[in-house]
């Protein structure tokens, strides 16, 4: 199937890449299905909304970054994914300039079931992190000792 995108045009991508978020994402309800779109540098990914191409999402992989961040998925969250063995765990990326100032967001993880391509932004209520963690820098050696 091709998409539209604002990055790159037009593009090829399967139907393995696409997420249903029953939801649609906080702020973005409206929108509910997403192309999953690996960047070539592995760590990052772009989360491409199929309805409308200027909305994306860089999305990457919280656990290359916070090797100690861990939550737990709240029951009624794994039930509406229909969660069974499969999760992939990602946080929405802000780029900000200068670069080492980009912040990762840990408090509400973005949950995919890549055996039902469903996905929702997860809000963590009661939890010591933050939307806004560097992805380098004090605050990720601040979390890697345990202190927030």
């Amino acid at each position: 199937m091709f998409i539209k995108t604002a990055a790159w045009g037009s593009m090829e991508i399967s139907e393995e890449q696409v997420y249903h978020f029953p939801k649609g994402i906080p702020g973005f309800q409206e929108e509910l299905d997403f192309a999953l779109i690996d960047l070539e540098e592995g760590q990052f990914a772009q989360l491409q909304s199929l309805q409308t191409a200027e909305l994306a999402f860089l999305l990457a992989d919280p656990f290359v970054f916070y090797p100690q961040y861990e939550f737990d998925l709240p029951q009624n969250d794994m039930d509406e994914l229909q969660i069974k063995d499969s999760v992939v765990i990602r946080s929405i990326v802000t780029i900000k300039n200068p670069l080492d100032q980009s912040t990762l967001n840990l408090l509400a993880p973005v949950v995919l079931n890549p055996d039902t391509r469903m996905g929702k932004q997860v809000v963590l209520h009661k939890s010591a992190y933050q939307s806004r963690h560097l992805l380098w820098g004090e605050t990720h050696n601040e979390l890697e000792r345990g202190g927030e």
